[in-house]
């Protein structure tokens, strides 16, 4: 069993989580690295605490202490507009001083929002691309299922 804690961006604090636990329970966008078989179970889930991201200090320690292996940082950090400028150094720190894995993204990328910064450069000049290819390489009925 892989025990994962999500942390979500500050400006959707009130998120039910649905797309999160809904790619989760499918196994698609970045939960696609987890075997079908392999059960995965929510250990901790909340929110960066805003920008600057202060809660990326303590909330990693708490969801360790429930049993997490890895981390999500959730896809509205590279949705959200702007995408989150320190998604970077909230993987780099949490790796850093924690010692687990850090995994940008959850759920698919909703095709919406694919169309929408393809018109913008924010994606482009943030290289944000290669920074979670899986999530762009999602077949497109997927992206739009989680419109």
């Amino acid at each position: 069993m892989k025990k994962i804690g999500i942390i979500i961006c500050g400006r959707y604090k009130n998120c039910g989580g649905g797309k999160c636990l809904r790619s989760m329970r499918e196994r698609v966008g970045a939960f696609s690295i987890y075997p079908k078989d392999e059960e995965v179970e929510l250990v901790g889930y909340s929110n960066c605490g805003g920008c600057p991201g202060g809660n990326i200090e303590y909330v990693p320690a708490e969801m360790i202490k429930n049993g997490a292996e890895v981390i999500h940082l959730a896809t509205g950090l590279i949705v959200g507009y702007p995408p989150c400028p320190s998604i970077r150094r909230f993987k780099s720190f949490i790796e850093a001083a924690y010692g687990i894995p850090v995994v940008i993204g959850t759920h698919p990328i909703p095709q919406k929002y694919m169309d929408t910064h393809a018109k913008l450069s924010m994606w482009k000049d943030t290289n944000m691309k290669e920074l979670v290819q899986p999530l762009f390489d999602e077949a497109q009925e997927i992206k739009i299922a989680y419109n």
